[in-house]
């Protein structure tokens, strides 16, 4: 990966200058002109040796050697802007072409177990937009994860215990005629099916109580002294570990909380061997994260071993205006009649093109748009586009190809996205923010249609041709790799 490279031989200037190596960010810059990479490391080696950080910029550049560069320039304040060069960028066609499907994958999750968490729908109704967001995004997460090299098992967790429950079997809720079982095994059938979400486990809530888990756990954090009894009810000292007030395990009816299932739940997936549990929540639970986060650590494992991904709210908008498409759901928008609507493919990119923390209209109108203006045809029309150009080059021989010759800013452009793909990959798995996949995907179409604008592939020159047909047969597999990480279809003829 190109940025690790930078990053190594920065590392190695500093030290060899004798200064005490800092946290060295390379990042991408905005502004063309300011190089592909660019590192603000000397400014922080110049505050804490008191220099000059032009003067500090200056004497790392001098040290780094490296055929991977046109250029290195130095810019006030002290930022070191790198340019990478034409030949790196060449080789990088035929890198691409050699790793195939295996292009994009890591070692950074060095085989850890990760759970993520997600859906875990309400028993008492049809799944609904937060569902399909939560869904979509921890599906995808899960696979950027196991393409970091974690060992992923995602997880839907039962809710078939509690109050809804009980009303729901009692006749009570919102006048429907299933029950608790019969709605849950309905919508993992949509999960499953319509979806395409495969889980690994799906949990029961139940199950906890069955074997005795949630007794236990009360017992284990009763001889802890991390429990006190108070107007006749049960507490979890929460407070002893953050959160910012004690928690009720047991009522004063004697009914356990969702709270105290949650905890056995908790030592549950770490007593099977989890590194690190991820959740993927709706916007209704995010108070809930300090308790648990308290209760992480009252188990024995640190606050860092859980995440929390709050989903926020979803609206569905048609010509600017809200709209309830729901047959069946009273107050929900049924996820099942909007993917039946949009299409499985348009859906799941529409998801998870916002940030999960902030809010998401999904607009009607444009996901039904058969056009380049819809994010997911214009994805899609890219790689149906390089599948036809390659069925019309059958006869042409790419084992002896010239990548040298590919010196057009497009063709150079187009490079410089493709080998973006591990580093996408490495930031969605460090901060979880998923949306960056999505506009990874439009950024790399995009410069995909601008080099067929500018760069006729089948040309009269039959060298050019192969070097030409090499590059978009890289783009193909990059495209088809972050499509399928995403769950979207890579259709060969539209």
């Amino acid at each position: 990966m190109i940025r690790d490279e930078i990053k190594k031989l920065v590392e190695k200037a500093i030290k060899e200058l004798g200064f005490k190596v800092p946290e060295v960010l390379i990042e991408q810059p905005r502004e063309k002109t300011h190089g592909d990479y660019a590192t603000n490391a000397a400014m922080a080696v110049a505050k804490k040796v008191k220099k000059n950080p032009m003067e500090v910029a200056e004497i790392i550049k001098s040290k780094i050697k490296s055929d991977i560069f046109e250029k290195i320039e130095i810019v006030k304040p002290g930022f070191i802007n790198f340019f990478l060069s034409k030949e790196y960028l060449q080789k990088q066609t035929g890198e691409i072409l050699k790793k195939k499907e295996k292009f994009g994958d890591l070692k950074i999750g060095k085989g850890k177990k990760i759970n993520v968490e997600f859906i875990s729908a309400n028993p008492t109704g049809p799944l609904t937009l937060g569902n399909g967001r939560g869904g979509f995004c921890g599906d995808v997460l899960s696979s950027v994860l196991e393409k970091a090299g974690y060992n992923v098992v995602r997880e839907y967790y039962i809710n078939d215990r509690g109050k809804q429950v009980e009303d729901l079997e009692k006749g009570l809720y919102q006048g429907e005629k299933r029950t608790a079982l019969q709605i849950q095994k309905e919508n993992q059938k949509i999960i499953t099916k319509k979806l395409k979400i495969k889980f690994d486990n799906w949990f029961s809530e139940k199950s906890l109580f069955k074997n005795k888990e949630v007794d236990k756990i009360l017992n284990w954090l009763k001889k802890k002294k991390l429990t006190y009894e108070k107007e006749r009810a049960l507490w979890f000292k929460s407070t002893k570990f953050g959160d910012d007030k004690d928690r009720v395990l047991i009522k004063s009816d004697a009914e356990k909380t969702y709270l105290a299932s949650d905890i056995a739940y908790l030592k549950n997936k770490f007593d099977r061997g989890f590194d690190k549990l991820i959740y993927l929540w709706g916007a209704d639970h995010y108070g809930y994260i300090g308790r648990m986060k308290a209760a992480v650590e009252a188990l024995g494992y640190k606050k860092e071993q859980i995440d929390f991904i709050i989903m926020q709210m979803v609206r569905l908008l048609e010509k600017g205006k809200q709209v309830k498409m729901s047959k069946r759901a009273g107050a929900y928008v049924a996820l099942e009649e909007l993917v039946d609507e949009v299409g499985l493919d348009v859906a799941r990119f529409f998801f998870l093109i916002r940030s999960s923390g902030a809010h998401l209209n999904f607009d009607l109108k444009l996901a039904k748009e058969k056009s380049q203006k819809n994010p997911v045809y214009y994805v899609q029309y890219a790689y149906a586009r390089i599948c036809s150009i390659l069925r019309k080059a059958k006869n042409y021989k790419l084992q002896t190809t010239n990548y040298k010759l590919l010196n057009h800013s497009s063709e150079l452009d187009l490079i410089k996205k493709l080998i973006r793909f591990p580093e996408i990959i490495e930031d969605t798995a460090k901060d979880y923010q998923v949306q960056r996949i999505p506009q990874y995907v439009i950024d790399l179409a995009e410069s995909f249609h601008k080099f067929y604008k500018d760069c006729r592939v089948l040309a009269g020159d039959k060298k050019l041709s192969q070097a030409r047909l090499s590059l978009i047969l890289a783009t193909q597999i990059v495209l088809k790799n972050i499509l399928d990480v995403m769950g979207i279809s890579a259709p060969e003829k539209m």
